[in-house]
């Protein structure tokens, strides 16, 4: 089941503007065009500021997101009628062509077993032309960055249209190795106070690259994250031969 953060229909409509910088995505960006994507699947989109974002250029997307909730705010974006919505993830695909598909934030890191790990990646996989690339990013797990998923470091109060001020913040819960367990606070204007708890999975580099070979893949890049230097890795996965 996705996250509250996601599938909450309050959090949701929270999640873009509370995080209304998104030069992460960028990479993304520049990667479809230097690769000339014309068709591009965007895996865990959530709200769907990239899907839109590659609509506008032009791009073929269809966006897929296991939380209802989410794809009810990207399909109330400008410019959402130019994208193709899916309620479901990448093992429940219809049949598709795409040349890029993509998985940005932490999505890669959502899946905590190597049974739905390797799934997801066989069905992206089926999903691409012979030679379409995979790209993602995931965290270094040795500069431990959930170290900073704290109070003291995440605490803000923001102000939102719609809602008036809002106060968050992350609290670490718990780290075994290679889960990480965290939970996010919002206190709405209104004193509602609404959670959601959240795993990550911190694979190694090895961990990766030989799970994306099993899978079909050949690594072709390993990139630095140009918003989190040093803290992250960008896979750019070739699919080698049929899904």
């Amino acid at each position: 089941m996705p996250d509250a953060i996601f599938a909450d229909p309050t959090l949701a409509r929270l999640y873009d503007p509370l995080d209304p910088d998104r030069r992460d995505l960028d990479p993304y960006l520049a990667l479809a065009r230097e690769l000339g994507a014309r068709q591009v699947l965007d895996v865990g989109c959530g709200t769907g500021t990239l899907a839109v974002l590659l609509a506008a250029e032009g791009v073929d997307v269809v966006g897929v997101d296991p939380a209802g909730a989410s794809l009810d705010v990207a399909r109330g974006k400008p410019g959402a009628g130019r994208v193709r919505w899916l309620h479901g993830d990448a093992t429940t695909l219809p049949p598709l062509q795409v040349d890029l598909a993509t998985m940005t934030g932490n999505v890669a890191q959502v899946f905590l077993t190597d049974d739905d790990w390797a799934a997801t990646l066989r069905g992206v996989h089926a999903a691409l032309f012979p030679g379409g690339r995979l790209v993602f990013e995931t965290r270094d797990p040795a500069r431990r960055f959930w170290e900073r998923w704290t109070r003291e470091r995440t605490h803000r109060r923001s102000d939102v249209p719609g809602f008036g001020v809002v106060e968050t913040w992350t609290d670490l819960v718990d780290v075994s190795l290679p889960l990480v367990r965290f939970r996010g606070t919002f206190v709405l204007a209104d004193g509602r106070v609404l959670r959601s708890d959240s795993t990550l999975r911190f694979r190694e580099h090895d961990e990766l690259a030989a799970s994306l070979e099993e899978a079909g893949y050949v690594v072709e890049q390993v990139r630095d994250a140009p918003d989190r230097p040093g803290l992250e890795w960008v896979f750019v996965a070739r699919a080698a031969g049929p899904g």
